[in-house]
């Protein structure tokens, strides 16, 4: 296997994030959900007219990770007013950070955590948070094991099912 890299996404790369983003929330989240509400979600969560909103976006910035010329994973931070919830103009959010299943194990994760960190002290911010499903242990463990810490809780709609998501902190300073 090739070294890993991380290149920034811009809007030429919105087929490719599209496809990285609907493979990986499906291989995480599918099993646990009704064909039809994660159907609903990809197609709306997905769309090229909200993909394009968000990489336009100031406050967000996405990135890929790519083994050789295949995207394995990617990264999503949020600012300021793209953030989802506390919106603090101190923090940043980690909004998704997505590895394809084959690809676990492999310090994809861990290298797209690495870059949002980066992101976080070249902006100088306090704390970075996240949402993560309360019933995805592994990224709980991962979080945890990076220094997180649960500080509240929120509620992720998926069709008609309420989910429960940790939100997670951690300071920097």
């Amino acid at each position: 296997m090739e070294k890993m890299r991380i290149s920034s996404v811009s809007i030429a790369d919105i087929e490719i994030l599209q496809q990285i983003g609907k493979d990986t929330f499906f291989e995480t989240f599918s099993a646990n959900n009704s064909e039809e509400d994660m159907k609903k979600y990809l197609e709306n969560s997905f769309s090229i007219p909200k993909l394009t909103a968000e990489l336009n976006n100031p406050d967000s910035r996405f990135f890929i990770v790519w083994d050789d010329v295949n995207a394995v994973g990617y990264l999503k931070v949020n600012f300021g007013q793209a953030q989802t919830e506390l919106q603090d103009d101190t923090a940043i959010e980690i909004e998704r950070i997505y590895v394809k299943s084959e690809y676990h194990g492999q310090k994809v994760g861990q290298l797209l955590y690495e870059k949002a960190l980066e992101i976080a002290e070249q902006e100088q911010m306090k704390y970075v948070w996240l949402a993560v499903w309360e019933e995805n242990q592994r990224a709980t463990r991962f979080y945890t094991k990076n220094g997180f810490v649960a500080f509240d809780k929120h509620i992720f709609r998926l069709g008609d099912e309420e989910q429960t998501d940790i939100m997670m902190k951690k300071e920097l300073r």
